[in-house]
C-alpha cells in the first residue's frame, strides 16, 4: 500500500467570496497563498516520494509552495466535483433559484446538483485517481496529494468515514492499496494552518 496525505488547496478568491467553484478554475488569493506558504514549514520533517495535485490551478500553486523545488504531478483525476449550474453561485443564490436542493443533494434524495456531476461517478473517478497515484509512488510510497475539499470527503465515504468539511490547508492521511476490494483505509486529520492565526480561512 501507498500512504497519501490528501491536503485541501488553500484559500481561492472564490472561497473568499463563498462562491460554489467545482470545476471553474479561479487563482489562490493572497489569503491562500499566505496560508500555503505557512502550511510548507509545517511539512519540512515529512520525506515525500512525490508530489501529486489537481488539474485546477488552486490546487497545483498550493503543491507549488507546499513543496517549493519539487516536480508537481498533475493528476485530472483528483480535480473537485463538477457542480453544474451552480458553479459562481454563492449559497444564498441557489437556493434562491433552485428551494431546497442544496439539502436534497447533501442528503441523497438528489444525485447531484443541476447539470453536475453524479455523486456515484465522482467517488469513483476520484478513488481512481488515488489508485493511479499509489501505483505510481509503489508499495510503502509516501505522497503529497493537494486536492479538494469535495474530493477529501468522497475518499471518506469511500473509506466508510464521516465526511468532515476541512478548512483549506487541512488534510488527512489515506492508505491506498490499488487494486483491493476496498483499496482505501482513512488515517489521521491534519491541519496545516494554526487555527489561533487569522490566515485560517472560513469553512462554509
Amino acid at each position: 500500500m501507498a500512504h497519501l496525505l490528501c491536503v485541501r488547496h488553500g484559500e481561492s478568491t472564490w472561497n473568499a467570496d463563498k462562491r460554489w467553484q467545482g470545476w471553474a478554475d479561479a487563482p489562490l488569493s493572497d489569503l491562500g497563498e499566505e496560508q500555503a506558504r505557512e502550511a510548507a514549514a509545517r511539512l519540512t520533517g515529512l520525506a515525500f516520494d512525490a508530489v501529486f495535485a489537481s488539474d485546477l490551478q488552486r490546487a497545483r500553486r498550493t503543491a507549488e509552495l507546499l513543496a517549493p523545488g519539487r516536480d508537481i504531478v498533475v493528476e485530472p483525476l483528483v480535480r473537485e466535483r463538477d457542480v453544474g449550474d451552480w458553479s459562481g453561485l454563492t449559497t444564498q443564490e441557489i437556493e434562491s433559484r433552485w428551494p431546497g436542493q442544496i439539502e436534497a443533494w447533501r442528503t441523497g434524495r438528489i444525485p447531484s446538483p443541476p447539470g453536475g456531476e453524479d455523486n456515484g461517478e465522482f467517488t469513483a473517478r476520484v478513488v481512481r485517481g488515488v489508485e493511479h497515484i499509489a501505483t505510481r509512488v509503489g508499495d510503502d510510497g509516501v505522497a503529497l496529494v493537494v486536492v479538494h475539499g469535495g474530493v477529501v470527503r468522497a475518499l471518506e465515504r469511500a473509506a466508510d468515514e464521516d465526511a468532515l468539511t476541512l478548512p483549506n490547508l487541512g488534510g488527512r492521511w489515506f492508505d491506498v492499496t490499488p487494486g483491493a476490494g476496498s483499496p482505501l483505509r482513512a488515517g489521521d486529520i491534519v491541519r496545516l494552518t494554526d487555527p489561533t492565526t487569522p490566515t485560517e480561512a472560513p469553512v462554509f
